[in-house]
């Protein structure tokens, strides 16, 4: 019975532990560029931009749609970063905690 409660009481650590993490990557951004850096897009590893700069080159009628398109592609390329990030950070943590990688996935934290 005392292996069940310490079980116990590990699942409920690990999942403090996974609450922290997630509020962390939240407050943890990245920085996706595009058009070798003319357009610049700030991302909170959750998906949240935080900012967008264009470099003052683009703004012209007859770019809009190169425009759009860098700003789609610095989109991306910062989603792909907080990815990363977030599959990087989640790795320290199951370490942190003796669990083998992969360990957590398909959990709903």
């Amino acid at each position: 019975m005392m292996n069940m409660a310490n079980l116990m009481q590990k699942a409920q650590d690990m999942q403090k532990k996974m609450e922290f993490l997630q509020e962390e990557l939240g407050n943890l951004e990245v920085e996706g560029k595009s058009g070798g850096g003319l357009i610049c897009v700030t991302m909170s590893c959750k998906g949240l931009v935080k900012s967008l700069r264009i470099d003052p080159s683009l703004v012209t009628p007859d770019d809009k749609e190169v425009m759009e398109d860098l700003i789609v592609a610095s989109l991306n390329d910062a989603r792909q970063k907080a990815d990363a990030k977030m599959a990087e950070e989640t790795q320290k943590a199951m370490g942190d905690m003796g669990l083998p990688a992969g360990a957590l996935s398909g959990l709903p934290f």
